[in-house]
């Protein structure tokens, strides 16, 4: 659904089964709660397609975990070959799975530093309440990518797919210098995934104070770096 359709009124909406009606729903709460932003940037090069798959069947519990608390809108960027892009902000989980969807990883080295420019020039914009990452390698210049993260001004959680430990220090290093947090999994567990994904969502929307009330082991272990 297009983003000029959010200001049409209830009697111009054509409701025709529940998606629609969900997607309506969806729509109207936006426009009458607190909107949080949240960029969710993947690597998309070749090794990372079964958690971007995971990822994909996962998102969904980002937009959930916020219901209570405002609206959640997400951004989609990723990097992949050549280049590097961002979605249009979305504030429905089945816009950011059809987008995700749509993708194929594909062969390619680390583009961190572009993803963090891209942040930073958001956040210029519109405030950006957390930078969600995930990925499984580094091949780009530290100093370079680490000065950007000093100055982002938005929190980044950096979430490490494997065990590689020039990516495991560098992403440490973007955590700290963002004010966010870093954690590690591993690859198929999607349970671990889904929960660190839920803890954000729930920083983004309602911060600390909404991160602690979870009372899990994802949030507590956020918290420890947050704190």
């Amino acid at each position: 659904m297009a983003d000029n359709d959010i200001t049409k009124t209830s009697s111009e909406m054509k409701v025709t089964n529940q998606s629609e009606l969900n997607d309506l729903l969806v729509q109207m709460r936006a426009e009458t709660s607190v909107q949080a932003r949240l960029i969710f940037a993947l690597d998309a090069t070749a090794s990372r397609q079964p958690t971007w798959d995971m990822a994909c069947d996962l998102q969904a519990q980002m937009f959930a975990e916020v219901a209570n608390l405002g609206t959640l809108h997400v951004q989609l960027v990723f990097y992949r070959g050549q280049e590097c892009r961002a979605s249009n902000w979305m504030a429905n989980p089945r816009q950011l799975a059809k987008a995700m969807r749509s993708l194929v990883c594909m062969g390619g080295i680390t583009q961190i530093g572009k993803v963090l420019s891209h942040v930073f020039r958001e956040n210029t914009k519109e405030r950006v309440a957390a930078v969600v990452f995930v990925g499984d390698a580094f091949e780009e210049s530290e100093g370079l990518v680490l000065g950007k993260a000093r100055k982002l001004g938005v929190p980044m959680f950096v979430f490490q797919d494997g065990k590689d430990p020039v990516a495991e220090s560098v992403f440490k290093g973007i955590a700290a210098s963002t004010g966010g947090a870093y954690a590690r999994f591993d690859q198929g567990a999607a349970r671990q995934l889904g929960d660190l994904l839920k803890a954000v969502a729930a920083f983004a929307a309602g911060g600390i104070t909404a991160l602690e009330s979870r009372k899990d082991a994802a949030s507590a272990k956020l918290l420890t770096q947050l704190n």
